[in-house]
């Protein structure tokens, strides 16, 4: 039982950073709402994931990251990790 509690934990922590992705690739739409395709694509992903990032980069007293603290989270958030 212990065994299967920690898979299905360890499984919703994976899926995390997959959700992420695939709601960015979902907003990734044309103004005529038709999915956006190749370099559009690929762009439109790297930005949603990137104002997805730039919410979270404050440190432990609410005050926003700068530096290579700045830089080293916006690297690991955009990774997934």
């Amino acid at each position: 039982m212990k065994k299967l509690s920690l898979l299905v934990l360890m499984s919703v922590f994976a899926a995390g950073p997959a959700m992420a992705q695939s709601a960015c690739e979902a907003k990734a739409v044309g103004k005529d709402g038709k999915p956006l395709a190749g370099a559009a694509k690929t762009s439109a992903v790297k930005k949603c994931k990137k104002d997805a990032c730039e919410v979270t980069a404050v440190s432990k007293d609410g005050k926003k990251l700068a530096g290579a603290a700045y830089n080293s989270h916006m690297k690991k958030c955009e990774a997934g990790a």
